[in-house]
C-alpha cells in the first residue's frame, strides 16, 4: 500500500472497490435541548437580523466501505464527546458571527452574565452545519482509526428549515 494514501483510501482499496458503501445516521433531535439564540446581522431584509432562537437538531451521516466485527458502520457510543460539545456550543447560548458589527455589545452582555456567548466565523444553518462537520469529522476518524468517515451534517432549525454540509473524503 502507498504510505501517502489516507486511511479512507486504503480502506477503499482493501474493500475491492466494489462501490459498496454502508451508512448509518445519528440524530440529536429538537428535544435534545440545543436551544440557542442567533443573530444573522447580514439578513437586513428580514427579521432574522434580530436575535431569535431555535431548538436545533443535528443529524450525522457516517459511511464506510467495511463494517466492523459487529457488522456496524459506526458505534454510536462514540458520540459522547460530540454530544458534550454540541451542548457546550448550542445549549442556552447566544451565537453571533465574528464580524457582527455589534459584537462588542454581545461581548459586554456576556461579561455581565446576560448571555453565554459563542462567536463563530458565520451564522446560519449552512454555516453551522459546516462548523459542526469540521469539528466532528476528526473525532470520527480518530474513533474508528479512519475506517469510517463523516459524510454529512444536517442542522435543522425546526421541521420546516434545515441545511446540510457534505464533504467527500476521496
Amino acid at each position: 500500500m502507498n504510505k501517502h494514501l489516507s486511511p479512507i483510501a486504503i480502506a477503499r482499496a482493501q474493500s475491492g472497490m466494489t462501490g459498496e458503501i454502508y451508512r448509518s445516521t445519528k440524530h440529536f433531535d429538537h428535544n435534545e435541548g440545543l436551544s440557542c439564540c442567533f443573530r444573522q446581522w447580514r439578513a437586513t431584509h428580514s427579521h432574522c437580523s434580530l436575535v431569535h432562537g431555535y431548538a436545533l437538531s443535528v443529524k450525522f451521516v457516517f459511511a464506510t466501505f467495511n463494517l466492523d466485527e459487529r457488522n456496524w458502520c459506526f458505534d454510536f457510543g462514540g458520540m459522547k464527546e460530540v454530544r458534550a460539545w454540541l451542548r457546550h456550543m448550542f445549549d442556552h447560548t447566544m451565537v453571533v458571527a465574528e464580524d457582527d458589527p455589534h459584537l462588542a455589545t454581545f461581548q459586554d452582555m456576556h461579561a455581565k452574565g446576560l448571555v453565554d456567548l459563542r462567536i463563530l466565523p458565520a451564522v446560519g444553518c449552512e454555516a453551522t452545519s459546516r462548523i459542526v462537520f469540521d469539528h466532528v469529522a476528526p473525532i470520527i476518524e480518530k474513533e474508528t482509526q479512519g475506517r469510517v468517515w463523516l459524510e454529512s451534517v444536517e442542522v435543522r432549525e425546526h421541521s420546516g428549515n434545515s441545511a446540510s454540509y457534505e464533504k467527500r473524503p476521496f
